[in-house]
Order: C-alpha cells, then sequence, then structure tokens
C-alpha cells in the first residue's frame, strides 16, 4: 500500500475541502489512491457537505427535554441556512436524535455531541443541500425545573428552588416573551450600567444642557433604576398579571429563582445581508460575456 504522506493528505484537502483527520481516513481506506479516495467521498456526499460547511447557519430550531420528575432539562440550538428546512422533517428528527442523545449521556457541552453525531450531519446536509450545525447545549438540574418553547424558535428553561413545575413553566414564558439580561440587579455589572449612563447621557443632551449637577444626577439615577426593573427578571412586571412583579410571583408561591437559560435560533450569529437586484444583475452581466 502506497505511503499516506502529508503532502498528499494536503492535496486531497486541497481538491475536497474535507478536513485532516477525514482526508487521511479516505485515503487509508483507497490504499493511497486519491482518485479512488475523492471517488468515495463523492459517493458519500462528504464533498458536497464540505462545501457547504462554509455557508452561515443562522436559521434553525430551538428543542428542550424537561425529565419527568421536573428536576432536570436540556436545551439544545441546531442551526439551518433557511427557516424553511427547520421546520421539515429530516431536520427536525436529527435535532430530535440529538436532543435525546444529550440528555441520556448527561452532556453539559455541545463539543461531544458534535463529534458524534457528525456522520447524520453530513448526511443531512448532503440530502438537503443546507449547511447544519449543533451549536450549543445547557443542561440544568435543580429543585424544579420547567421549560417553554415558543414555537421553534425561542426556549427557555428556569430552575426554581420550591414551587411548582406549573409555575416554572409560567416563568419560563415570561422569560421567552419579556427577555431580560439579567436574573436580579446584582448580577448587573458595573460596565452595562456605565454604557447605560452614557447612552442616557448622550441621548439627552440638549435637555440636560444648562441644568444644576445634583438634578442632572437625580435624572441618571432614575434612568439607570428603570434600565435595572426592565433588565432584571425578578423586576419585570409578570406578563399574565402586570399588578405582580416576578420575583413577588415566585416569593408567595414559596418559590426562589436560581437561574434561567434563554436560546432564541440564530441570536449573537452574523447574518450576510444579500442584495437580491445586485445579485441578479451580476447574473446577467456573466451571460452576456
Amino acid at each position: 500500500m502506497a505511503e499516506i504522506t502529508a503532502a498528499l493528505v494536503k492535496e486531497l484537502r486541497e481538491r475536497t475541502g474535507l478536513g485532516m483527520m477525514d482526508c487521511k481516513k479516505a485515503l487509508t481506506a483507497a490504499e493511497g489512491d486519491i482518485e479512488k479516495a475523492i471517488d468515495d467521498m463523492r459517493a458519500a456526499g462528504a464533498i458536497k457537505a464540505a462545501k457547504k460547511a462554509g455557508n452561515i447557519a443562522a436559521e434553525g430550531a430551538i428543542a428542550v427535554k424537561v425529565a419527568d420528575d421536573n428536576k432536570v432539562a436540556v436545551i439544545i440550538e441546531v442551526n439551518s441556512q433557511t427557516d424553511f428546512l427547520a421546520l421539515q422533517d429530516d431536520f427536525k428528527s436529527f435535532v430530535a436524535t440529538s436532543l435525546e442523545q444529550a440528555f441520556n449521556e448527561k452532556l453539559t457541552d455541545a463539543a461531544p455531541l458534535v463529534e458524534s453525531r457528525e456522520e447524520a450531519r453530513l448526511a443531512l446536509v448532503s440530502k438537503t443541500g443546507e449547511n447544519v450545525n449543533i451549536r450549543r447545549l445547557v443542561r440544568v438540574e435543580g429543585d424544579v425545573v420547567g421549560a417553554y418553547l415558543h414555537g421553534h424558535r425561542i426556549g427557555v428553561v428556569v430552575n426554581l428552588k420550591g414551587g411548582t413545575p406549573e409555575l416554572a413553566k409560567d416563568i419560563a414564558m415570561h422569560v421567552a416573551a419579556s427577555n431580560p439580561q439579567f436574573l436580579n440587579a446584582s448580577q448587573v455589572s458595573e460596565e452595562a450600567i456605565a454604557k447605560e449612563k452614557e447612552i442616557f447621557l448622550a441621548l439627552n443632551a440638549d435637555k440636560i444642557a444648562g441644568k444644576p449637577e445634583n438634578i442632572v444626577e437625580n435624572m441618571v439615577k432614575g434612568r439607570i433604576a428603570k434600565f435595572l426593573a426592565e433588565a432584571s427578571l425578578v423586576e419585570q412586571a409578570f406578563v399574565k398579571d402586570p399588578e405582580v412583579k416576578v420575583g413577588d410571583l415566585a416569593k408567595k408561591a414559596g418559590a426562589e429563582i436560581v437561574s434561567f437559560v434563554r436560546y432564541e435560533v440564530g441570536e449573537g450569529i452574523e447574518k450576510v445581508e444579500v442584495d437580491f437586484a445586485a445579485e441578479v444583475a451580476a447574473q446577467v452581466a456573466a451571460t452576456k460575456q
């Protein structure tokens, strides 16, 4: 059998776009015959999948599984390129199987799941023609855990000390709707407060101009207090009953909110803005050359 040299692996990588280990495995299986290795990869759909891997996947789905005893939950995000694919059975099946595996194996990080599901992911990419990625997951364990899914795009898990699963689910629904940044005011960093103060002063420069320092200080304090109330879950007005704060709702039920996790599809992923008019014009121009 021909020696699998670094140069041979490098050439196969450049021609297929696949990773080093995948190329080395393919060459070993093909006994060093690079053309056969390429044919085998093509037959398996791996090359097509590798090319799709460069496409930005900012759509997809959030999925959650809660244990029957409401003491454990896993929330996961799997991305696709289009929302259309996220609604298809093949994608849904991939998400459900990935979630079940993460739950059963008590995974706390996406990395091992990504590795073990790679073959299934490549098969899905090859079949659908879209890039698909397992992006992130969190496992939550606590006294009382509840979850809420808003369609397939927003998912929340809430961890309570005391209370009931129904209460946890109600608070999770509130988190989905109101998107608090922090659990309580003590978690808000000095940097976040300083930034909010800077924004307030910039936006209200005309109103502040000429006012005494103590008046300006009180205006700033008022704005910061409002910011903390809007950003902190326990200080927000409960969506089902605006007369009650979420923190007070929990206390009345003999519970304390320990933590929450909120996932929204594609948050933080920079999407490519496509200028369709320019794209069409470019295609028309290309046909005239």
